[in-house]
């Protein structure tokens, strides 16, 4: 199948008139109207809303998305998705007020917004598994007890799998324990580097096993962390690269962004279409917010 580009992107969303019938099919499929109805809604002029042609019932279908009572074009919501889902090292807002041409503020929201349809949580890895924790910002470089300034985040990542990564206050034993027992299944085998807080693991079923990095030790055997390392190192390039700093109240949601990318790396299914796919199911029938 052919690779979904900007000539692809434009065709299939000419305008807001295009956009709007795509959310309406992707949230209301078969929907039933407050009269028993089905398949009997069509587009009001001029408004962002369907109407019941039996009993004048109307459906707002952005109601309750990242698109509603926004003043801003669909076009320019899809394409900036697109954007995202197009982009290895994430958009800065800065990028999206030069290509949507709308204010910085808008820009920033609306990254914030499509963000949002990169989160969520998968099923517990499981084979071989690494964790291990990166710092992300401050002014100084540095890791751990040196890490001024710096925000803590936890990762495992299942080997040509999946990653789970969340922002923590701290890092220790009792957090770590508990990230790892969340996102991996107790059959896995855990592979970490030579820090004490995941000594514990074994005590909860899991095989562990480490390298001792301080020792000059990164691989022994299939023993090692470079598949964590490797995605942290995307991370901090992207944030650093892109969007060049970012303040530990909203890191989640990058973290979040870049782990969407790296779940669906191999997916054959567009990026962008997953994006899409995320935005919430219909709300109960007889909606009426814009």
């Amino acid at each position: 199948m052919s690779k979904y580009n900007f000539k692809s992107f434009d065709a299939e969303f000419p305008d807001d008139s295009a956009c709007l019938d795509f959310i309406f099919r992707a949230r209301y499929a078969g929907h039933k109207c407050e009269c028993g109805k089905t398949n009997c809604f069509h587009r009001r002029a001029k408004r962002r809303a369907y109407q019941c042609a039996w009993c004048g019932a109307q459906i707002y279908p952005t109601a309750g998305t990242i698109f509603e009572k926004s003043e801003t074009s669909l076009k320019s919501w899809f394409f900036a998705i697109f954007l995202f889902a197009k982009s290895k090292n994430g958009v800065a807002a800065k990028e999206l007020e030069r290509q949507l041409g709308v204010t910085y503020k808008t820009a920033w929201r609306m990254g914030h917004q499509i963000r949002a349809l990169m989160s969520g949580t998968g099923n517990p890895l499981t084979g071989i598994v690494e964790a291990d924790e990166t710092y992300v910002g401050g002014k100084r470089h540095g890791q751990g007890r040196g890490a001024v300034g710096k925000t803590p985040v936890m990762g495992v990542v299942e080997r040509r799998g999946e990653v789970r990564a969340t922002v923590v206050t701290n890092v220790t034993a009792d957090t770590a324990i508990g990230f790892v027992r969340k996102n991996v299944v107790t059959t896995a085998q855990v592979m970490t580097d030579e820090s004490a807080v995941y000594n514990y693991t074994s005590k909860f079923g899991f095989a562990h096993a480490a390298v001792n990095h301080s020792a000059g030790e990164y691989v022994v055997g299939r023993i090692h962390t470079n598949t964590i390392d490797g995605f942290w190192s995307q991370v901090k390039r992207s944030v650093d690269g892109t969007h060049h700093s970012v303040s530990p109240k909203w890191l989640q949601s990058y973290v979040d962004e870049f782990s969407f990318r790296y779940n669906h790396r191999f997916f054959g299914v567009d990026v962008f279409r997953k994006m899409l796919a995320n935005l919430p199911p219909a709300k109960a029938a007889g909606e009426t917010s814009i």
